[in-house]
């Protein structure tokens, strides 16, 4: 795993085994995950969303505590994945980093609790898949413009954004801030600390 520009963000780049047969590879291994981010990552839902070229989801986020860290892949097809720092306080707010996740170099991008996540579909039938710390809740999820200018995302040029209604109607970052839904850097701290200081699992201290 390499640490992205924005902290709490995360890319690993598998090798990839490849014969006549097809290819292996790991996208996910615990006790490496803990080593480089210093914590676990709990599972207690994985999705899977198949989209076609030209979808736009996100920016979404949840509320901290406890958020929602996810580790997403693309198992097959192409997307742009965008990871924004939405903490009011932390030294690279309103800062984005963009990842192409596809089904040949196969990495993935884990994004910490407190950070906006998106991606864009760069080809048709484009799956990601991705373990969530947390299950959904509606009342702790929340959006931001991903056309939003201040944030000014590079997104692909050539290709009609295709947005929910949801994401369509969502508030700029500045009007999220305004309203208070942002989770402040120090609050993300404060729960990193508290997840950083969990024991390893029964398996891990043996």
């Amino acid at each position: 795993m390499r640490a992205l520009d924005i902290a709490g963000a995360w890319i690993t780049e598998p090798k990839v085994f490849g014969d006549r047969r097809g290819t292996f590879h790991e996208w996910f291994r615990a006790e490496r995950f803990r080593e480089c981010t210093g914590h676990d990552l709990r599972v207690l839902q994985a999705n899977c969303s198949v989209s076609a070229r030209g979808v736009l989801r996100g920016v979404h986020f949840a509320d901290v505590p406890p958020g929602q860290g996810k580790f997403v892949t693309c198992v097959r097809g192409a997307v742009l994945d965008v990871v924004v720092d939405i903490r009011p306080g932390s030294p690279t707010y309103r800062r984005w980093v963009a990842q192409r996740l596809d089904d040949r170099t196969r990495c993935a991008v884990y994004v910490a609790e407190g950070l906006g996540h998106a991606f864009m579909a760069l080809s048709d039938d484009a799956t990601v898949v991705y373990l969530c710390s947390e299950g959904y809740a509606p009342g702790r999820e929340h959006g931001i413009d991903p056309l939003d200018p201040e944030l000014g995302i590079d997104w692909p040029a050539g290709l009609d954004p295709v947005l929910s209604e949801k994401d369509a109607g969502a508030p700029s970052l500045a009007e999220a801030e305004r309203a208070g839904l942002l989770p402040s850097f120090d609050r993300c701290l404060a729960h990193y600390e508290r997840r950083l200081a969990q024991p390893a699992p029964r398996s891990e201290r043996q």
